[in-house]
């Protein structure tokens, strides 16, 4: 029962990825109604068998400020897959700066990517022209809906109708 139930807000809209047991509660007090339940699976008490959720939505809508994806390291990771930018390995990764800090670059979701230590020692206190070095894919800030879909763990194919853009 360690499996993420996707949580949608009243008006469909995906919230967050809470626990089998937060799901379960939620629709047991009728606070959520199931979308959809995972094949084969099934929650059992000594008298009654509930099935197991796999999406649930909320009854009341709940309002949340703007969601952005937070720039951290880990989510630079995550948006690059935890590979290198320019070599693509995926060994003692760090993040680097596009454009140097040093030459007025700032630490944002455009400027910084993954890279391996050996590739950001040779890219060093230069520009990507200075250094002879290509960008495997553009930098980007993901949406929080991208995020969630892409990068949340384990997508299952039932969460597919409810992640779309």
């Amino acid at each position: 029962m360690n499996q993420g139930v996707l949580l949608l807000n009243q008006d469909y809209s995906p919230l967050s990825i809470c626990s089998m047991e937060k799901a379960f509660i939620l629709v047991l007090l009728n606070k959520a109604e199931l979308m959809t339940e995972v094949e084969d699976g099934a929650i059992r008490t000594i008298t009654t068998s509930y099935p197991m959720p796999a999406v649930i939505r909320l009854f009341r809508y709940i309002r949340l400020p703007y969601r952005g994806v937070v720039l951290t390291r880990q989510n630079i990771f995550k948006r690059d897959k935890f590979i290198c930018q320019y070599c693509g390995s995926a060994k003692n990764l760090t993040l680097d700066h596009i454009i140097p800090r040093s030459k007025g670059g700032k630490s944002s979701w455009s400027n910084l990517v993954t890279a391996c230590k050996q590739c950001n020692a040779n890219k060093g206190n230069y520009t990507l022209e200075e250094a002879g070095l290509f960008l495997k894919e553009k930098p980007y800030k993901p949406s929080y809906l991208m995020f969630l879909r892409d990068h949340s763990g384990s997508v299952r194919e039932e969460w597919a109708p409810f992640l779309k853009f």
